[in-house]
């Protein structure tokens, strides 16, 4: 099958465009060759495909066994017939017989190009999922070809053939972009679709500010300095925990920059975020206190069983730790992966002072509070039955019982609320201060506590808003 140098051009064309090397380009000349084949003589159709570059020509020759008998008539030919064409073949041997391209019908042309298109998007997928696989974590760039019910649909710009996306959770809500707008995002994943490989791009994710970091600070790059933390809320505020592996380098000053060049380049690709820069610490305590800046902490004390930390702060820097909506809190303890109560001085001072956060309030380890009422001299059974009645089974439930309460007991009559009241009145006729209640006797109805909790798994140094 002659062909035309126009042929040829439009093979070279096609591997150029689709970025296929020449052993592709004849893998695929032969796949879909082979098709047409198949389409016109039979499934087990043999043959050999020669191409001359410098003719511009390529040929098809189609290859047949002598047989006495044939059986299968896409691969076999008769003796008699292939004397036809020399008289001296013999069983065993091949007919060599060149297949002009007017013998091709519509249907097996078609069949061809079917092949190679199927084989090129294949070949397509592949490459990106070479391409891409391990480059999940970096920043990718391009332009926004389409804003697609919320998401937008990016051409990249070293890799077109690509089906890149920008979901709308995604996104930060407080940009804007439009058709044709470039955009960097980070490549979060790959995703597998019925049309191959398209990569999951976000400009929301903790991924991102990490990928910025990577691109404006060398010393990472380096992996001199290493985040060993972040936590995010998009578009607000982001808190990252940097180490450094050389003691002469500051990884807080590496990341900042001189004069805050570093930082600043990343709050500007994110619209103006605030960003909270702090040293990682194997000690949780000094890490929870570094991760509440820009508040300063008086005094972290944690509890390693529930991975809980409880901070003390003055009564001005309160609201700072807590941030807006508890948002500073929160972040911190996502950074630390503790959870985090804030306590103000006040609070602290009336719970102990000195005394270990962790300690129990006064009183509420008191085994004599969580007796069972059953056990004790001086209540009637009848009177502790009506007790059980109503659900009081211990003596800290009773404790602060006055004498309204008690008559509204189910079933109390005046001699049972009598005994009731000399009961409590012997408990308590020997405390040196029975004018003040324990904290035991508040117990169950203590007022709401100034503690603030963030629930999540953070000397700093903030960087403004963009200006």
């Amino acid at each position: 099958m002659a062909t035309s140098p126009d042929m040829i051009a439009a093979f070279r064309e096609l591997s150029n465009s689709k970025q296929l090397e020449r052993s592709e380009l004849l893998d695929l000349l032969r796949d879909g060759i082979h098709a047409a084949l198949m389409k016109k003589f039979g499934p087990n159709v043999r043959f050999e495909l020669n191409v001359d570059e410098l003719q511009g020509s390529l040929s098809v020759i189609r290859l047949r066994q002598v047989v006495e008998a044939v059986e299968d008539e896409s691969a076999e030919i008769a003796v008699e017939e292939a004397r036809y064409e020399d008289p001296d073949f013999q069983p065993g041997d091949v007919l060599e017989e060149e297949v002009p391209f007017e013998a091709f019908g519509r249907l097996a042309v078609q069949a061809a190009k079917q092949r190679i298109i199927q084989r090129v998007r294949e070949g397509e997928r592949n490459r990106i999922r070479d391409e891409f696989t391990d480059k999940v974590g970096e920043l990718l760039s391009g332009e926004i070809q389409q804003v697609e019910r919320g998401k937008f649909v990016i051409m990249l710009n070293r890799f077109r053939e690509a089906e890149a996306i920008v979901p709308y959770r995604e996104q930060n809500h407080r940009e804007h972009f439009h058709q044709g707008d470039q955009i960097r995002a980070v490549l979060k994943r790959i995703e597998e679709t019925p049309k191959g490989p398209r990569l999951i791009l976000s400009r929301g994710d903790p991924l991102f500010v990490v990928a910025l970091f990577k691109l404006e600070v060398p010393e990472i790059q380096q992996q001199i300095v290493e985040i060993r933390g972040i936590a995010r809320e998009v578009g607000s505020r982001t808190k990252v925990a940097v180490i450094s592996r050389d003691d002469a380098i500051d990884p807080v000053g590496a990341c900042v920059g001189l004069k805050g060049s570093r930082v600043q380049a990343v709050v500007n690709e994110l619209g103006g975020e605030r960003i909270d820069i702090v040293p990682w610490s194997p000690d949780p305590e000094r890490f929870a206190r570094l991760a509440l800046a820009p508040a300063r902490v008086a005094k972290v004390f944690s509890d390693p069983a529930t991975r809980t930390i409880q901070a003390v702060v003055d009564e001005d820097q309160l609201s700072l730790a807590i941030g807006r909506n508890g948002q500073n809190v929160r972040l911190a303890s996502e950074l630390t992966g503790w959870k985090i109560d804030l306590y103000s001085s006040r609070e602290w001072m009336e719970r102990g002072a000195d005394g270990p956060l962790f300690a129990p309030v006064a009183g509420d380890d008191d085994a004599e509070a969580r007796v069972p009422l059953a056990q004790l001299e001086g209540l009637s059974a009848e009177l502790v039955a009506l007790l059980d009645q109503a659900g009081f089974t211990t003596l800290n439930d009773v404790l602060d019982f006055d004498g309204e309460e008690i008559a509204r007991i189910p079933g109390m009559t005046q001699g049972t609320a009598e005994e009731m009241l000399r009961f409590l009145a012997d408990l308590t006729e020997d405390e040196p201060e029975a004018d003040e209640p324990e904290a035991t006797v508040d117990a169950g109805v203590a007022e709401p506590s100034a503690a603030t909790t963030a629930a999540a798994a953070s000397e700093p140094v903030e960087a403004p808003p963009a200006a």
